[in-house]
């Protein structure tokens, strides 16, 4: 009863960011640009954004945490929120699903893959296959969902004596039909290991480009999970994370025809594309095809990149599963209500790691990577 009544709860949530139960991939356009302008499309962001295929959707998370207490939750009253389902800030932060330690507490996926991009703060990770982890401050987690697993990701407030900010973006990367069944994966991208790229413009303002997914030029990102849309190089995937100096410029290279490519537009005040003033939190959706120059306003611009070659195939989404047809999602429910995805060999399902341990993952197969 625990576990199908937090399931319903997760799917509230689904519904408080936006998400339909049950939808078809679709991109709406909120400001049209002329037909032989390379941008397709500008429009403002809310807290769920836009995405087109072959990624679902993408989640900004950016929360001011204050200070932790004994149980890694925060000092401030949690008077007034609605617990279980917290999605609206107060006091600078959302608690989430979290009732103690703010986060998502242990729930299913199918059908698809997760991109934690942690700019701030730190996730505690545990999930149904017995592997566990806590990272951040620039490391990234890829999930391969596949046939069914349940995770938690929780936000433990380590910091008692200052605050706990935290940032990250959660990507949701469509797997094929002929993968969605594969079995369940995860891998860590630490930040050391990111491939960075380095440019300097003519007037000696420097970009920096971490390259998580696909290549620019030589550089490129560690290889995805084996059975990621993005494992094969033809359907140019990729995730990049661009900071540009307050005026300075760097020249977006051009990719194939048929690549959905969008610039996501979330930190500074200003950037120009194309002769184009866009102001800070909006998505531009441009032609693959043209190799174009971004330049910065007055303050640095920090801007998410996602593009891939479409997968064009029926997308149903339920809550955590995407599958490709109302059989296969009630399918889903079922395998789901029958076997848990392998249970849940943790504690609590807000499962959190002990305050002292730094940086790690604990793979299924026991295999352990420890960081700083």
């Amino acid at each position: 009863m625990l576990r199908r009544n937090f399931l319903s709860r997760l799917g509230l949530g689904f519904a408080a960011l936006g998400l339909p139960t049950i939808s078809f991939s679709q991109h709406k356009q909120t400001e049209t640009i002329p037909p032989m302008n390379p941008i397709k499309s500008i429009k403002a962001l809310g807290f769920q954004w836009e995405t087109a295929d072959p990624f679902l959707f993408c989640v900004h998370h950016e929360d001011f945490f204050p200070k932790g207490n004994d149980q890694m939750g925060p000092t401030t009253s949690m008077e007034g929120r609605h617990m279980g389902s917290d999605f609206i800030i107060k006091d600078g932060f959302r608690m989430y699903h979290g009732q103690t330690v703010p986060g998502f507490p242990g729930h299913p996926h199918r059908g698809f893959e997760t991109i934690t991009v942690v700019r701030k703060g730190l996730v505690d990770h545990a999930d149904s296959m017995g592997a566990a982890g806590r990272y951040g401050d620039g490391d990234v987690q890829w999930m391969t969902a596949g046939k069914g697993v349940q995770h938690s990701e929780m936000f433990p407030l380590l910091h008692k004596d200052k605050e706990n900010p935290m940032e990250l973006f959660q990507i949701w990367l469509n797997l094929p039909k002929k993968y969605k069944m594969v079995e369940p994966h995860f891998k860590m991208l630490w930040s050391d290991t990111i491939p960075t790229l380095k440019h300097t413009d003519k007037n000696a303002k420097t970009t920096l480009v971490e390259i998580i997914a696909g290549s620019i030029g030589a550089t490129k990102a560690s290889t995805p999970p084996p059975n990621s849309w993005a494992a094969d190089p033809a359907n140019e995937v990729a995730v990049w994370n661009i900071k540009i100096e307050a005026g300075g410029t760097w020249t977006l290279p051009k990719a194939s025809e048929g690549i959905n490519r969008t610039l996501y537009f979330y930190e500074g005040d200003t950037l120009t594309v194309v002769e184009t003033l866009v102001n800070r939190y909006n998505a531009i959706e441009l032609d693959p095809t043209v190799e174009l120059t971004l330049l910065a306003g007055n303050l640095e611009a920090s801007i998410l990149v996602l593009q891939g070659r479409p997968i064009n195939e029926p997308v149903i989404q339920y809550g955590p599963f995407v599958m490709n047809t109302k059989e296969e999602i009630q399918q889903a429910f079922n395998d789901y209500h029958e076997t848990q995805f392998g249970g849940w060999p943790w504690k609590r399902l807000d499962q959190v790691h002990d305050r002292e341990k730094g940086r790690f993952a604990l793979h299924a197969d026991g295999r352990e990577e420890k960081r700083s």
